[in-house]
Formats: C-alpha cells, structure tokens, sequence
C-alpha cells in the first residue's frame, strides 16, 4: 500500500513593516535585520541618484540604518516606515552634499523611458518633438541638455524630481519622504518639469 503524500507546509506568513518594527524596538536585532534586508536595494539606489557615487551611496546607507536603530524608539508609526526610512536617506543625502558643497545629481540615464513623452509639445512649432526618432531622442547632445537643466535646478525642485519622478515615489509618498504638503509636491514638480521642457523646446528650436 503505497504512503500518502503529506499534504503541503503553508509558508509562515510574511512579517509586515509594523510588526518587524514593533520588534526590533524590543531590540530583537533579527528583526532589524529583516527590514534591513527588504531596503537595503532601495536606499542603496536612492543613495547613489543622489551622489553617484557608490562608496558613498554605501556609507549613506549604513549611516541610515545605523541612524534608524538608534531612533527606532522616536518612530510613532504616524507614516509609513518606509517613507520614513527614505527621508533619514534622503536626508542624509544631502547633508553629505552640503558639506561638500555640491547637489544632488540626475543622469540623464536614470529617467524613465517615457520621459520626454511627459513634457508636451514645442510651444514655437506645435510639433511633438517626443515623436521624433529614438536616435535624435537619444543622441548625446540632447542628454548634456537635459543633464544641464536637471543641475540648474534648485535643490527642492531637484529633490522632489528625483524621488517623484526619477526614483517613481507616488506623490503621496514623496510628501511623506519630504515632510511636506502634496500641493507643494505638485507645484515644485511642476516647476521642475517646466524648467526641463523649456530646455529640450529650446534645444529643438535652434536645430
């Protein structure tokens, strides 16, 4: 008679952010080490659209972390811990920054695919210069253009470019991450975008 097959362990259910909290405020340090693990890729990304550097985006991250177990006790669960965890980064960020006296940084090889679909039409002709072939698009002299207008932007309109539109944060999340209101998000995104349009219209205008 042949053995009955046991029937399928369910996996144990997935620690949520609160709970995995909640727990390393106990000082369980392997919970830590589990929402370590679940970040470490992302503020590590976030880290380097800052400075582009990864030995720094490295020291950034370990600063993070290091600043989130001391002040795990500070968290009041009033926002996402996620979003909290972006804003020490963020943070962080720009504070080595300063110090340097330097900006955060967006290459022109960060922006989403769909970028130049995202600014309109050229005000002087009408035409939709997002249609234009890939190679044009694509081609060096444009990129230092929008590299350009991404590094004459103020800090806070490069800032909410980077975590809204570069690193994909809602604009809910970028809110949180920044500390401020989501009609302040929309107007600095606005203006940052704008600032870009009006660079790339340009740069088609004089060709």
């Amino acid at each position: 008679m042949p053995t009955p097959t046991p029937p399928p362990q369910e996996a144990p259910p997935v620690a949520t952010d609160e709970e995995l909290v909640a727990r390393a405020r106990a000082r369980d340090f392997g919970a830590f080490e589990q929402l370590l693990d679940r970040y470490e890729d992302k503020i590590f990304r976030l880290a380097y659209r800052f400075v582009r550097n990864e030995t720094e985006a490295k020291e950034i991250l370990q600063d993070t972390f290091l600043s989130i177990w001391r002040k795990l006790d500070t968290f009041k669960g009033d926002s996402q811990f996620s979003s909290w965890l972006y804003r020490v980064a963020a943070n962080a960020a720009l504070m080595r920054l300063r110090a340097q006296k330097r900006h955060p940084e967006v290459s022109t090889e960060d922006l989403p695919i769909d970028f130049l679909d995202n600014y309109g039409h050229l005000p002087a002709t009408g035409e939709n210069w997002a249609k234009r072939p890939d190679d044009e698009l694509q081609s060096e002299e444009l990129r230092r253009h929008i590299q350009a207008a991404v590094d004459e932007l103020p800090e806070i309109y490069r800032t909410v470019f980077l975590i809204r539109d570069v690193e994909g944060l809602s604009t809910e999340e970028t809110a949180e991450v920044l500390q401020i209101s989501i009609p302040t998000v929309k107007t600095r995104l606005h203006r940052a975008r704008l600032a870009l349009r009006e660079t790339i219209s340009k740069y088609f205008d004089q060709r």
